[in-house]
């Protein structure tokens, strides 16, 4: 099951059905099914809570995935700092949702195995990213 809920801010305009049949559909790409996954929308403040309290980290990010899946079944917790996806959609010069959705998928991606903490693995991210945002039939 998929779930998405909203801490403090506004809840994104994402149209929840279309955008679980696509983290299933690229989660499939994978080999993988869906268990639980939990987005939760949040602001600046509370991703650096989290990210202070689980990872020792003391910076805002744009998204935090805690991954419990097992074999081929992904599942996670799933934090996205609007605030911060906001503020790289202006960065990057995207569409705020586009720049949304392309978070929303990289947190499954992650779940799928897929990692970025080298160069080259953050340019395979990359290329995942787009390949699942061309799969999108939500906005």
């Amino acid at each position: 099951m998929i779930t998405f809920q909203a801490e403090n801010i506004d809840f994104p305009k994402i149209k929840k059905q279309p955008t679980k049949n696509w983290i299933k559909l690229v989660a499939e790409n994978y080999g993988k099914k869906v268990g639980d996954i939990n987005y939760l929308f949040c602001t600046d403040e509370k991703i650096l809570e989290v990210n202070n309290q689980y990872l020792s980290h003391d910076f805002y990010t744009d998204i935090i995935t805690f991954d419990y899946s097992e074999g081929n079944k992904i599942s996670g917790d799933i934090f996205i700092s609007l605030d911060t996806v906001r503020t790289n959609s202006q960065k990057y010069n995207t569409n705020f949702m586009e720049e949304l959705y392309r978070v929303v998928i990289h947190g499954v991606l992650h779940l799928c195995g897929i990692d970025d903490k080298s160069e080259h693995e953050e340019k395979a991210m990359r290329q995942a990213e787009n390949k699942a945002l061309k799969m999108i039939q939500v906005q």
